[in-house]
This record gives C-alpha cells, structure tokens and sequence, in this order.
C-alpha cells in the first residue's frame, strides 16, 4: 500500500524549521566564538521532520513511551537546541547564554541538564550502541511503539564500534531501530572517501542484516515520506536511511569545505550568513 503523501502544512512546517535551526545556529554560535556550521547545516532537515510529527513525543519529555533521538554526531547539538526549546522542553531564553558559565547548554548535549536530550554524546562512535540498548529496553518494557532513532555522521562509520552494534542490532531483530547516516560527504580531515572511504555504506548496512533506504536529507517530502514509512515492529530488520546530504548547505563558501567544520563568524559576517540563508528559505 503506497504511503499519503505529506500533508502541506506538515511539509511547510518542516522548511520553517530547518531554517530555524539555521538562523539560531549562526546566532548561538556568535554567543559561544566557536561552533559546527557546517555539521548542523547539512542535518537541518532532518532534525526538522524528525520533530514535525515523525518522532512520537509528548509534552513530558521523560515520558516512557516516548521515542528516543540519539545525537550520536553530537558537535551538532546546537541545532537541536532551537527545536527542544520551541517544543517547551526549556525556557527559550536557556539559548541566550548559550555556553555561557553555568549554561546546561553546551558545545555537545548533557541528558543529566537538559530536558529533551535522551543521550550525553560527543566522542564519536557510540550512538548506534546506545541506540541497541534502547530498543532492547523498549521491547522489555512492553513499549511497542517506542523506536530509537540514532544520527550518524558518515565518516563515524569507520568506528569499529558501530558495525558491532550493527551486527547486534540485526542478531536481536531490533526492527524498532532507525539510523539515520547524515552522507554530508565530509568527516573533520577532509571527503570520507579521501581520508578514509565509507562507501558502500548501503551494501554494508545490508550485508549485516539491515533493511536500507535512501532519501535525499535537504527534500522535506522525501524525508516525511521515507522516515514515515519505517514501520513501528518490536521484531524484524533494523532500518538504516542514508540521507544524501551537503557539509555547510545553506551558505554558499561553506559547504563541502573543510574550513568551517569549526569556526566562528564575526558580526558583519554573521549577518550576510543570516542574509543568504533567509534569501534561500
């Protein structure tokens, strides 16, 4: 049965999104001197559909049978910010002081300060594990609706540590897991496929029991349509979507350029960024 297409409103919303997940990330970063454009910029949309009605979550963001979002890219923490607080996680004014001394929100999510947060990551590598014993906790539990969706960068998928969690993720017939791999094509050093290629990403997914699909990560129809078809099943293939995505989309000299994987714009700059992003929304 071929799935409805995106409501307009829904598909809307996710543009709205992205782009505020844009604006707040070049703002917060001015606050902090030093931050990931780019890593942010190329999973935008993705943050953006996943908290446009495909995550179940609840206004309670400890509830049980809620859904799970591991960030296991976590440099790109402050473009969930924006969205968590929109949801009425935190006051909206927790983001003005941004990294600022006794700020819970720092350079990568704290789960033990922020409402919101499920997993504390940052050393690159460990979120499909979480993500693994969060669908077992899940099945456990009884929660038969609960999924685990985990952001993977690309040039992570070169941590041994992922494809362990890969194999086990298949062995226990986790098909209430999702990953996500944000394919921005560039990890710190430089293209995946320079440093130390990644490809092919879905025959490896698929050769360790995966269910893979593709979607391009900037098309917010092709990303309701894609993740929203994942079915809901305590028990089948774990599911990998590779997400076809730009390093620094949004602002022309910064994709796909290793420069601005860590970086800082000064004010002038900052505004002709925020210039060529609303010229683009």
């Amino acid at each position: 049965m071929s799935q409805a297409a995106p409501a307009p409103a829904v598909v809307a919303e996710v543009r709205r999104r992205a782009a505020l997940v844009r604006r707040e990330t070049v703002r917060l970063i001015g606050i902090a001197k030093s931050g990931h454009y780019t890593s942010v910029f190329s999973c935008a949309e993705i943050f953006a559909a996943l908290y446009s009605g495909i995550m179940r979550i609840d206004d309670d963001p400890q509830s049980p049978e809620r859904d799970r979002l591991i960030i296991s890219k976590g440099h790109a923490a402050v473009g969930l910010y924006p969205l968590l607080a929109e949801r009425g996680y935190f006051p909206t004014d927790w983001l003005d002081e941004y990294t600022r001394l006794g700020s819970p929100l720092g350079d990568h999510p704290d789960m033990r300060r922020v409402p919101g947060v499920d997993f504390s990551s940052g050393s690159i590598g460990h979120g499909l594990s979480i993500g693994v014993g969060m669908a077992l906790a899940a099945r456990s539990e009884g929660f038969a609706e609960t999924r685990p969706w985990v952001l993977l960068g690309d040039q992570e998928l070169n941590e041994g540590q992922v494809w362990e969690a890969a194999t086990a993720a298949a062995h226990f017939q986790l098909g209430n897991l999702c990953a996500i791999v944000d394919r921005n094509q560039m990890g710190l050093d430089g293209m995946t496929e320079e440093v130390m290629a990644v490809e092919p990403i879905d025959a490896k997914f698929a050769s360790f029991g995966w269910d893979v699909r593709h979607v391009d990560g900037h098309d917010p129809v092709a990303l309701l349509e894609v993740l929203g078809s994942v079915e809901r099943v305590q028990r089948g293939r774990p599911t990998c979507v590779i997400a076809a995505t730009v390093k620094g989309k949004g602002i022309g000299y910064m994709e796909l350029s290793r420069t601005w994987h860590l970086g800082y714009l000064a004010p002038a700059d900052a505004e002709v960024a925020l210039e060529e992003l609303a010229a683009d929304a």
